[in-house]
């Protein structure tokens, strides 16, 4: 009878809380690409996430709950996205979704979460889709597509380089990538010289290579994942075309560095996370000092993962101890100068844009990288 009424007891306080949320716990779910020619971005967002969200399970968690990311495989492929999404809501009952890989992913998930009234928070995507119009279950971390390729297109023009090329990956993010150049471009009265496609989760990237040969751009951007993008810069290389190489930050920075080798040298690469090797940034060193501890060595990547997990956590923080998921986004919504150590993010009822921030790279010798 003990036993029974202790066993009501506790059904009656998990009833008080929102899906996905005991009296312990706070379940999150994350759909990436794990394996596959783009799995390193997946590895990267779900440790820096874990990173941050294990040391502060360490020191209690948030309000009394541990947090508890359960990731799943999608291999970058929409449809099993899709499938994890699902499974994430109905079966694994998760609280809200987080840290997802991917515009083409996550534009699959997109009808779903928005059905099912889950919170998707921190994306590792810059796609416009997911922030206008605004979306009150979405809250994007970093900077856009659309302010990666102007801060790109501002610096190139400025050093006068206007014939300027684009090469893309064939869907929804090569499109929103070639989108933001175009936009970008407009503004000054220039158009785009040339563009050349691929096909996502390839490197054939011959065709393109003719066409950008052709088209002697002096600069081209590149909007694709690291495996794609470091065939293409060595194929145009050995055939001796060496234009400004430009990548936006989802490409996988330090991931694109090992596979170009040597050949990497002078590859740009726009940002949308402080750099992770400046120590004199609050949340950078906070981060360092937790990656020294677990013997691994700083990327933007899993420092995207790692600021991502830090807004996460101080929503449900703002939501308190009786959390459901309406109270978890009007307490997002009053993060309207939330300073997460240097990089500040501004949410609101009328925008879930957490950041502007772009920053500009150059990978240099030894795979290193340079501001």
């Amino acid at each position: 009878m003990k036993r029974l009424l202790l066993t009501i007891l506790a059904c009656m306080a998990g009833a008080a809380f929102g899906q996905g949320v005991t009296d312990t716990q706070i379940l999150l779910g994350q759909s990436a690409a794990l394996t596959g020619p783009s799995e390193q971005l997946g590895k990267d967002m779900r440790f820096g996430a874990n990173l941050y969200f294990d040391a502060l399970n360490a020191r209690g968690g948030v309000n009394g709950r541990k947090i508890v990311l359960k990731s799943l495989d999608d291999g970058y492929d929409p449809k099993r996205a899709a499938a994890n999404t699902r499974q994430l809501i109905t079966q694994d009952k998760v609280f809200a979704l987080f840290g997802y890989v991917g515009t083409p992913t996550s534009a699959a998930s997109l009808p779903i979460f928005t059905e099912a009234k889950v919170p998707f928070v921190g994306p590792f995507t810059g796609a416009e889709l997911l922030r206008t119009p605004v979306n009150h279950y979405i809250f994007n971390v970093r900077a856009s597509y659309f302010d990666e390729t102007e801060a790109i297109v501002q610096h190139s023009t400025a050093v006068s380089i206007d014939r300027i090329a684009v090469f893309y990956q064939n869907d929804a993010y090569g499109q929103a990538g070639l989108e933001g150049v175009e936009r970008a471009l407009k503004k000054r009265n220039l158009q785009v010289l040339a563009k050349a496609s691929f096909e996502r989760n390839t490197v054939d990237v011959k065709k393109a290579v003719d066409i950008m040969r052709k088209a002697d751009a002096e600069a081209i951007i590149m909007i694709g994942s690291y495996k794609a993008c470091a065939a293409f810069i060595d194929q145009m290389k050995k055939a001796g075309s060496n234009p400004a190489f430009w990548n936006v930050s989802f490409v996988g920075s330090k991931a694109l560095a090992r596979e170009l080798g040597k050949e990497g040298r002078g590859v740009e690469i726009s940002q949308v996370v402080p750099f992770p090797w400046e120590n004199a940034i609050p949340v950078v060193k906070e981060y360092r000092k937790l990656l020294d501890e677990a013997k691994a060595e700083p990327d933007f990547g899993t420092l995207e993962g790692f600021i991502a997990a830090k807004v996460m956590a101080e929503g449900l923080r703002r939501a308190g101890r009786k959390l459901d998921r309406e109270g978890f986004i009007r307490a997002m919504e009053t993060l309207n100068d939330y300073d997460v150590g240097g990089f500040k993010v501004r949410y609101s009822p009328e925008s879930h844009n957490g950041s502007k921030f772009v920053d500009l790279t150059i990978i240099s010798k030894d795979q290193k990288f340079v501001r």
